[in-house]
């Protein structure tokens, strides 16, 4: 099936009523952008390099954005209607045969399934082709389904269009199109701007092929919500909450338990295994993987991060692009930070900070603690208050440390350091230079005492 199909995808529109400086099919929903939500259903009925992406306003930044490669792309440098869109993909397609599905870049809540039940819709009689159609309580601003006695769809009228009697119709046309390609391409040349707004309308294509005898079948979509088109921010928002609402129920049907599914935030791309549970207000983010058997505590943010199965993160965790191993804990108030690894077994504890930094297997940094730029081995204690000092005022230096280190609390690591297997960092000291195997590091000033003076200080007050 998906060999017959070539999909074209309407992604040049301005989309003036978002108020927005960001073409519209830029704008996100559901964790990517409107384009890639819609090309990821079209993906369920062709190959990526039978799917062309008509762009115009922002092309170059709309073409940036998509991250299925193979998509193929056509401008459309002045914006003359849906008709002319379709028709600058002709260099892009194949004419000669299959299937023409026509889709608009806007509509981030089709469902793969509805896009599989227009292709496969079988129609008996001579048929050009088929679309979508659904019925709004209130229909205003869609074009409206003309019917004629077999139940074929004779017409589409647009809103400005429509007769007092047809404005009563409530069946209309969410812009969904599957048409025989050959026919398509034979008489798209019959297209005329004849209209208020001089452009060629996709929907004057129904009344053409209509005309030389090819029905054009309807295919009735009972839930309206997933075929709305999005103009505004408002309704922007409606949809990213529905899109994160079917993840949510993805998830949980995957064996995932989600104790306030409301309350998150998942985006389309994260997995999550199963028997792992997600507090309320976690947000997972980009290409977030979760193993099995995790806990994400409440209120942590995570954003292309890899969690290994078992871990904990307890809440308020913030990370991104980073990793942490199995069987770790992480936080409260912890942050992972520009690939920052913790490995198998590792702790984080509160309001510690990994940033380029690997810690090994079974390390702890359990209070209070800056690690940036370092390499830390297995089995290494580093105490509250511990610093990396990894920056001079021009350049980035890196600390070492080996593998059983003892680093006491309050500790500063002026980089470049290494702090060999074995060592032992005295509490408070200010370590500038390289500490070898099995030694112990004092770096503070000897602390000198005067009895009274505290006394003396307080009756001189």
């Amino acid at each position: 099936m998906k060999s017959n199909v070539t999909v074209v995808i309407l992604a040049a529109g301005l989309g003036t009523r978002m108020k927005s400086k960001k073409a519209k099919v830029l704008h996100e929903a559901g964790g990517d952008t409107l384009l890639n939500q819609i090309i990821r259903a079209a993906l369920a009925v062709a190959p990526a390099e039978r799917i062309v992406a008509v762009v115009g306003h922002q092309a170059q930044q709309v073409r940036e954005s998509v991250h299925v490669p193979g998509i193929r792309f056509a401008e459309q440098p002045e914006q003359k209607g849906t008709g002319h869109a379709v028709m600058c993909a002709r260099e892009q397609v194949d004419v000669s045969e299959g299937q023409l599905l026509i889709l608009n870049g806007d509509g981030p809540l089709l469902r793969p399934a509805t896009l599989r039940k227009l292709v496969n819709l079988q129609v008996t009689g001579v048929t050009g082709g088929k679309i979508v159609t659904t019925r709004l309580e209130d229909p205003t601003g869609y074009g409206r389904i003309l019917r004629d006695e077999h139940g074929m769809v004779a017409r589409i009228v647009e809103q400005k269009s429509v007769t007092a009697e047809q404005h009563e119709i409530d069946e209309i046309n969410p812009g969904l199109y599957c048409f025989n390609a050959a026919l398509f391409w034979s008489h798209v040349g019959e297209l005329r701007p004849d209209n208020t707004a001089h452009e060629f309308y996709l929907t004057d294509m129904v009344e053409i092929i209509a005309k030389h005898g090819y029905a054009i079948a309807p295919l009735f979509i009972e839930d309206e919500t997933e075929l709305l088109g999005i103009n505004t921010k408002a309704e922007l928002a409606v949809a990213d909450t529905i899109l994160r609402g079917r993840k949510a129920r993805e998830l949980m049907m995957a064996g995932v338990t989600i104790e306030n599914p409301g309350s998150v935030s998942i985006d389309v791309d994260v997995e999550v295994g199963a028997d792992s549970v997600i507090e309320a207000n976690v947000h997972l983010r980009g290409k977030t993987k979760v193993g099995e058997g995790c806990r994400i505590g409440t209120g942590s943010v995570l954003r292309d991060c890899e969690i290994g199965d078992g871990t904990v993160i307890l809440p308020y965790v913030v990370a991104e692009q980073s990793r942490v191993g199995k069987n770790a804990f992480v936080g409260p108030f912890s942050r992972l930070r520009m690939n920052a690894e913790a490995t198998d077994g590792t702790h984080i504890g509160n309001f510690v900070e990994l940033k380029k930094t690997r810690l090994g297997e079974g390390s702890k940094a359990s209070h209070l603690a800056y690690l940036g730029d370092a390499v830390i081995g297995s089995g290494v204690n580093v105490g509250a208050g511990t610093i990396t000092c990894n920056y001079d005022g021009e350049k980035k230096h890196q600390t070492v440390i080996g593998d059983g280190v003892f680093v006491g609390s309050n500790s500063t690591l002026v980089a470049p350091l290494t702090l060999e297997t074995g060592s032992f960092i005295a509490a408070g000291s200010v370590i500038t230079k390289d500490v070898e195997a099995d030694a112990l590091a004092l770096g503070r000033a000897q602390q000198t005492d005067k009895p009274g003076w505290a006394k003396r200080r307080r009756e001189r007050k």
